[in-house]
């Protein structure tokens, strides 16, 4: 498993930005699948991107969302816009190495999550 520490969650006003950054090691980040998945209160975790390790593949759940890779600085970035407070939430970062996924249970390494709350 992967050791994955999420940053950059906070509290934002509808209409407003956010980055969360997830440092890993190169090795990860190149041959890894990244994602970042949201859990809302008595709600299951729901996928919201991922990116692959050559970087040339991503998946949005959400237009709004854009991941990126920063192999210089190893870290996965989730550059999220026009925040809604419905995006109130917890955001993990996720690693697998079974290629691009949006399932859950196809990641086998999690962040503690970071909390983003978007006010109305």
């Amino acid at each position: 498993q992967v050791e994955l520490v999420e940053s950059g969650g906070g509290l934002v006003q509808a209409g407003g930005s956010l980055r969360l950054s997830c440092p890993a090691s190169g090795r990860i980040l190149n041959t890894y699948t990244m994602g970042w998945f949201r859990q809302a209160p008595g709600k299951e975790r729901v996928f919201v991107a991922a990116i692959t390790g050559r970087g040339d593949d991503h998946d949005y759940a959400d237009s709004r969302v854009t991941m990126t890779t920063d192999k210089a600085k190893k870290t996965v970035t989730l550059q999220m816009t026009s925040l809604r407070p419905e995006d109130t939430a917890v955001y993990y970062c996720a690693a697998t190495g079974a290629g691009r996924t949006s399932q859950a249970q196809s990641y086998d390494s999690w962040g503690q999550g970071t909390q983003v709350t978007v006010s109305s």
